[in-house]
């Protein structure tokens, strides 16, 4: 791998990152202006510019947008229109939790997926494989706000196992985490099984089963090293659909992440907060994309890159 690769695609990162804030700034515009909620019934058209210009809404969209990203690049993402504190600080008091959140229905995901794929496609046409299979499309068909609803009702209402909201000890985490990842459990579950089957039946996997090689050393050390490619990508994208998808568990289980902010900020039109979460969104689904580039090389050395 050279160092010319790594800064093409350092730059395309660059270049997403630029483009998303673009889009974010010009789409939550469309929202309306802040200022009218802001102001007292009655305020004159004098008293709404004044406002408009201490929040700094007064010039042309172009000064604007430029002084977002000037500011982005020191690391000052500006003021928060409705709460009235630094946007970075609010950030970085919401990102731990819902980084934690991600990362561990990820984990699951992985820990559960793999396995779930590799039994499906060992097992094909039996009754492992027709149950994973069913219950990997049900994953995929019910909606997630439905999942975190059903599982309050369950385990919280009826049953009163786990706490319904907020955030606390591990109890407070499990059905958040379940609801976030049972979506994309259900992808890399049936994405494991089709690329296992794939590759089991490759001429040189036929030969090894021939010469005897224990099916275990067969399954993990050939077949699943041969179909991680598409694995890994597939599991680099469900982090970024989780921390997307965290703005509606968050929301349901009243949880102090990221997601809940940009609700708040999405309801308030609060630009400078909309566009410092969708840039931190951005700026992990381009980082997280990079680095699954780089354990290509890892997994597959045939994998070169000019």
């Amino acid at each position: 791998m050279s160092g010319r690769y790594v800064l093409r695609r350092l730059g395309r990162c660059v270049f997403v990152l630029f483009g998303v804030t673009l889009l974010a700034f010009v789409v939550s515009r469309l929202k309306g202006d802040p200022v009218l909620l802001m102001v007292q019934p009655g305020a004159t058209a004098a008293d709404i510019e004044a406002m408009r210009r201490s929040l700094g809404l007064d010039g042309p969209l172009w000064l604007q947008f430029a002084r977002f990203v000037g500011g982005a690049l020191r690391g000052n993402l500006g003021m928060s229109i409705w709460q009235g504190q630094n946007v970075t600080s609010l950030l970085l008091e919401r990102v731990p939790f819902t980084l934690r959140l991600s990362s561990l229905a990820i984990l699951v995901v992985v820990a559960a997926g793999i396995p779930a794929g590799i039994v499906a496609a060992r097992s094909r046409g039996g009754a492992w494989d027709q149950a994973i299979v069913a219950g990997a499309v049900a994953g995929q068909a019910l909606p997630t706000f439905w999942v975190g609803l059903m599982l309050i009702y369950l385990f919280a209402v009826d049953w009163r196992l786990l706490p319904s909201f907020g955030a606390g000890d591990w109890r407070h985490l499990v059905m958040p985490v379940a609801t976030l990842s049972l979506f994309s459990l259900a992808r890399v579950t049936r994405l494991v099984r089709s690329s296992m089957l794939e590759v089991l039946g490759q001429d040189y996997i036929r030969t090894a089963r021939a010469k005897g090689l224990a099916t275990r050393r067969l399954l993990f050390r050939h077949a699943l090293r041969n179909s991680l490619l598409p694995i890994v990508t597939l599991v680099g994208l469900e982090y970024g659909v989780a921390l997307g998808g965290s703005v509606i568990t968050e929301t349901i289980f009243a949880l102090p992440g990221v997601g809940g902010l940009a609700v708040q900020a999405i309801f308030n039109r609060d630009f400078p907060l909309i566009q410092a979460v969708v840039l931190f969104t951005a700026a992990v689904f381009v980082v997280v994309n990079f680095l699954v580039d780089m354990v290509y090389l890892a997994i597959d050395p045939r994998v070169q890159y000019t």
